[in-house]
């Protein structure tokens, strides 16, 4: 079966729409509304009467940070096309198909920098223009110095445009901000940069009329702003710790960033690319290379920065950024964007770090959709859409490439044709599945099947770096009736490896092909250990005692191991026993509280409850302790059992006063109890009961069962009664037997019909 490469993904990418783009950035934050626009007889918008002219559409698409209107169009999806390709032009991403050379690319480059530093840029409403207007309160030699990290970060023409330049820019800021200094050093008859220097100023002083209305904005703006942020220090042996910016309306937030870290000023601060989602202005701040090679008369593109870090690796702060990241950083939510001139800022708490962390995991990410990070576990199969509960395992995919700085999983399926007389004529017929998932969703109209019939199809993903080296591969054996279920059985398969590696990055490379074998996943060693080196140099597990509670201290990786069943104990179950257990395929609904208990106080802290939880028993979607205690239960009865404790960051992710509960963890002996009551159940239907109890099921057996008694007789003829739409006829094609004509009998003109299609 022929396979796709790099080559074709980037093609397939170069080729995306607008309104895909737009998908991929904002998911389901990007909002589109059409409204109808009226025509007067003479063909111009207007409130006319509708009979008298068509009808025309315009589209509003609200962003996180602004919204736009498009043009007005004869049809909606037009309108809607319209209104992407602005919003595309607006936040200046790069979906020209051309290749302009290094040196073109660079002129353009030279160009954005010099409108940078216009009047005109300085009073428009763009997230790096609100950095430009701080640097004018800059006092000293810092004045109106605009930092080269920010320039890189807050405006994607410039990182677009450094990515053509060099490819490997797409991964290394450090780059991105070199070249952004190379131009500048073009511009010396409007900007100043000095040797070593990773700022640039403005030459001549800005108009006075511009310097008075940013004085009179100042002084409506309140005096200072108090912005909670989180402290990473690079020593392991240190906690994590919440700090306070005081940012005051004079002063520049990135200055006071710097004096957290021990720096002079904002300029020797390095900043990551957002975390979280893409509205978010959550990002890692921490010290620039101390000693950088910055060689501006050099001609492009060969040319090499070298940046010499000094200090040790913060494992922490580089497993979220996804690059190595050496000495302390903050973690802070703060910045200009582009709803106002104002300064925006979210306070970020120890729990939500917590969760962020959690989040790097594709376990985390099902456990927070849930909202039962200590209860939930991600499922090990998908087995229904309607009984699947939080987020569905592509979305879980597509979140933890975005997060892990890989490109989108490319799907592609292989269907089997029904019109097809046996299996040696079966010829598989590869479909190349969509990205975006507006052209997903009228790939699979009506129910979501593979083709128009019931073509049984299976699907295949793979994962590749941003630089397009093939990470992995699953290629599932499994056929499913619906091309929806198998793009969620394949991600879920590529989850579920991902899941067992982050909690274990040190299992041995025979273990790993073990697993990847298992469930049908081929990978790269080279490609797959280098994109996710820092998940090892991160996996760092302190065991540590106190009072005999035990729990772990872990630093970063192994935070989502399932808590054992032999860690069960106290065990006690409440309420008549109608004798009535839940069995696989069921569907149960139960109420729980999870609390912390302080053995020697007798206290307990409440961390996590539902009213309201429901899931599918016997596909792990709970941990496996709660499920071995529901298994025992009947509807009306009520359990209490207590545990060891899980990993601390799970814990202070669940907590809503994460100071006190830390304080609980490393003074207190400790567990967890879980009180659960079983409200009611779902019985499976009848398919799902004959997957759980048959092996194989019936079906098959009913298939095998009569081909034994074909062969045994010989038979050239056969003769259903009662045949149905044809699948017992059907399967008997895939079997070499003697038979030379077959026939169906049934009551039912429908099931006939569709029993003559096959």
């Amino acid at each position: 079966m022929e396979t796709e490469g790099p080559s074709a993904v980037s093609v397939r990418k170069a080729s995306l729409t607008p309104k895909a783009i737009i998908f991929q950035k904002f998911g389901k934050e990007a909002r589109y509304t059409v409204d109808e626009v009226n025509v007067d007889q003479n063909g111009c918008p207007g409130l006319a009467i509708p009979q008298k002219g068509p009808c025309l559409y315009r589209c509003i698409l609200q962003l996180p940070d602004f919204s736009i209107v498009s043009e007005t169009c004869k049809k909606k999806k037009d309108a809607e096309h319209s209104a992407a390709e602005k919003a595309i032009g607006k936040l200046g991403i790069e979906t020209s198909t051309d290749n302009p050379s290094a040196e073109e690319a660079f002129s353009k480059l030279i160009g954005c920098v010099k409108y940078l530093f216009s009047d005109e840029f300085l009073s428009s409403l763009h997230p790096l223009s609100g950095h430009f207007r701080a640097a004018l309160q800059r006092g000293g030699d810092l004045y109106s110095s605009v930092p080269a990290s920010i320039m890189a970060l807050c405006d994607s023409k410039l990182s677009n445009l450094c990515k053509l330049i060099n490819p490997e820019a797409e991964l290394n800021n450090i780059l991105v901000i070199s070249y952004i200094m190379r131009a500048a050093a073009r511009l010396s008859e409007s900007v100043v940069t000095f040797e070593g220097q990773l700022s640039i100023w403005r030459k001549n002083p800005y108009p006075p009329n511009i310097i008075e209305s940013l004085v009179i904005q100042q002084s409506d703006s309140p005096n200072s702003i108090c912005v909670g942020a989180i402290y990473v220090p690079c020593s392991l042996e240190k906690a994590i710790q919440s700090v306070t910016l005081d940012v005051s309306s004079t002063g520049y937030y990135l200055d006071v960033i710097a004096r957290k870290l021990g720096l002079t000023d904002g300029n020797k601060v390095l900043v990551s690319r957002t975390l979280g989602k893409a509205s978010s202005e959550m990002r890692l701040y921490f010290a620039a290379p101390k000693s950088f090679f910055l060689d501006l008369a050099s001609d492009l593109p060969n040319v090499k920065e070298v940046a010499h870090f000094e200090g040790l690796l913060n494992p922490r702060a580089s497993y979220f950024y996804g690059q190595e990241i050496y000495g302390d950083a903050i973690l802070a939510s703060i910045g200009y964007t582009w709803r106002s001139q104002d300064l925006f800022h979210e306070d970020i708490t120890l729990q939500s770090y917590y969760r962020m962390l959690i989040n790097l995991m594709p376990g985390g990410v099902y456990k927070l959709s849930r909202e039962a990070i200590l209860t939930a576990e991600l499922p090990l199969a998908f087995t229904a859409k309607t009984n699947w509960r939080g987020s569905f395992p592509r979305e879980i995919l597509s979140i933890f490439c975005r997060q892990h700085w890989l490109s989108e999983p490319v799907y592609s399926t292989v269907s089997m044709p029904l019109e097809a007389s046996s299996e040696s004529s079966r010829l598989h017929q590869k479909l190349v599945v969509p990205e975006s998932a507006e052209r997903e969703k009228e790939c699979i109209k009506g129910g979501g099947n593979a083709t128009s019939g019931q073509e049984p199809v299976r699907c295949e993903v793979k994962l590749f770096s941003k630089c397009q080296d093939l990470i992995l591969e699953c290629s599932p054996k499994e056929l499913h009736k619906k091309l929806s279920d198998s793009i969620q059985n394949a991600s879920l398969k590529v989850l579920s490896w991902l899941n067992a590696y982050l909690k274990d990055p040190d299992m041995s490379l025979e273990k790993l092909n073990y697993s990847a074998g298992a469930l049908d996943i081929r990978f790269s060693p080279e490609n797959f250990f280098k994109k996710f080196a820092l998940c090892r140099s991160s996996h760092n597990v302190h065991h540590s005692e106190s009072q005999g509670g035990r729990f772990l201290k872990s630093n970063a990786i192994n935070m989502l191991d399932a808590i054992p069943e032999h860690g069960v104990c106290c065990l006690s179950i409440g309420g008549p026993d109608f004798g009535v257990c839940p069995s696989n395929g069921s569907l149960l609904f139960v109420s729980y509280s999870v609390s912390l208990v302080i053995e020697a106080e007798n206290m307990k802290e409440l961390l996590e409850s539902k009213e309201e939880f429901e899931f599918e028993i016997g596909t792990g979607a709970v941990i496996s302790c709660v499920e071995a205690a529901i298994t025992q239960m009947s509807v009306g009865q009520s359990a209490c059992f207590n545990t060891q404790l899980p990993s601390q960051e799970l814990i202070l992710a669940a907590a809503d006063d994460t100071a006190r509960t830390r304080s609980l963890l490393s003074s207190k002996a400790c567990c967890l109890e879980y009180s659960i009551s079983l409200l009611r159940m779902t019985e499976p239907p009848e398919e799902r009961m004959e997957q759980a109890l048959f092996s194989p099921p019936l079906s098959k057996q009913r298939v095998e069962y009569a081909v034994q008694h074909i062969k045994e007789s010989c038979a050239t003829t056969l003769v259903d009664f009662g045949c149905g739409s044809g699948s017992l006829l059907d399967s008997l094609l895939d079997y070499p037997t003697a038979l030379e004509k077959i026939v169906g009998v049934d009551i039912s003109l429908k099931s006939l019909s569709r029993a003559a299609k096959v």
